[in-house]
């Protein structure tokens, strides 16, 4: 029996119905998949995202987990809450609109406090934090698809309660997780990554040293942990970073003087150009191995970095001039180093704990 191949757009060839649909806000993706079935048939092609990207058409989007913020009191003066409730928030780099993702399912106090974000190809990744109302900590994993615009639950965390752990993800399939503290305070070295194909964790190789409040970071093929500090130095940050080999399999060896000083090493990130970018000292700094040189001084608005991230050939900083204060964004172009203020209304003006990039 000879069953009819459905047209994209009737009337219209199809090669000019995609050119059509390859052009659909992301917004958009939950709705147009529900149609028809060639529509969605079409959108969950590996092909279609490939050709979305080669037509230039790619949607730039942070999501943060940012504190919210009421604009007014019954006053009429701002209002900036002692006990945040943190909610995901979004900046579109084209359009520069701001909005804000649906809650996660079951999540009515808001995210949980330190909790971490990831991007994996069209989803959006939540692990961990603490519960806002109990300060229980939490291994639970939630993931958002930006196409059928739906919240999941991924398999917990392994391993008993883990706070303050580096993370970081492939882009693509695995999101690693590394040190952070157990419930005694303890720093730990064990390391663990989550394959979303298979909604499974794996264990890694345990690192050389413990390090809690460190960072991670995905670069050149490798899961680098930057930073962090063991057990009998609360709060003593080290300049040693230590880089696991997707590859091999293997932990290379530390890399002793890895920071140029001993400091929270939470605002290093990879700029997706292969180079590693941090804000220090009033600074936005790149490191030339083995030293890292001064690129631009932050903007006085952005002193006080909360969070950085970056695309193509930008970075974008989050942060305020003093503590307490409202948080404003500033874009600084990696070819010229020139910056620009990100207009956003007050009710995205709240503190950043986290913050990844998607391309979608």
């Amino acid at each position: 029996m000879h069953i009819p191949v459905m047209k994209i757009i009737p009337g219209l060839p199809d090669d000019v119905g995609l050119d059509c649909l390859i052009r659909v806000p992301y917004q958009h993706f939950s709705s147009i998949t529900s149609v028809c079935r060639s529509w969605k048939v079409e959108i969950e092609l590996p092909e279609f995202w490939r050709w979305r990207k080669a037509a230039g058409v790619c949607q730039q989007i942070i999501v943060m987990a940012q504190a919210r913020v009421d604009p007014t009191n019954n006053h009429g003066l701002k209002k900036y809450s002692a006990t945040p409730v943190y909610r995901l928030t979004l900046y579109e780099a084209k359009t520069g609109g701001w909005s804000e993702l649906p809650p996660v399912p079951g999540l009515s106090d808001g995210l949980p406090m330190f909790c971490q974000l990831a991007a994996l190809d069209l989803n959006l990744v939540v692990i961990g934090g603490w519960n806002p109302v109990t300060w229980e900590v939490s291994n639970a994993m939630f993931i958002y698809n930006f196409v059928s615009a739906k919240w999941r639950r991924g398999t917990d965390m392994p391993r008993g309660h883990r706070s303050f752990f580096a993370c970081a993800s492939d882009s693509h399939r695995m999101v690693f997780v590394a040190g952070g503290h157990d419930t005694q305070k303890n720093a730990l070295r064990s390391t663990m990554a989550y394959d979303m194909t298979k909604d499974e964790w794996v264990q890694l190789p345990d690192m050389a040293r413990e390090r809690d409040e460190c960072k991670g970071v995905f670069h050149h093929g490798k899961f680098h942990v930057i930073g962090g500090y063991p057990t009998e130095m609360q709060g003593c940050f080290e300049r040693s970073a230590e880089a696991f080999d997707v590859a091999t399999w293997q932990w290379k060896q530390v890399q002793e003087d890895f920071l140029e000083t001993a400091t929270c090493p939470m605002t290093c990130l990879d700029s997706g150009d292969g180079r590693l970018f941090m804000c220090r000292a009033g600074d936005v700094e790149v490191l030339q191995s083995p030293i890292w040189q001064v690129v631009a001084e932050l903007p006085t608005e952005v002193h006080h970095t909360s969070y950085v991230t970056a695309w193509q050939d930008k970075l974008l900083v989050i942060g305020c001039p003093r503590f307490g204060e409202p948080h404003r964004a500033y874009l600084i172009g990696l070819k010229d180093n020139n910056w620009t203020k990100v207009e956003a209304l007050e009710e995205y003006s709240g503190h950043v704990q986290s913050c990844c990039w998607l391309e979608i």
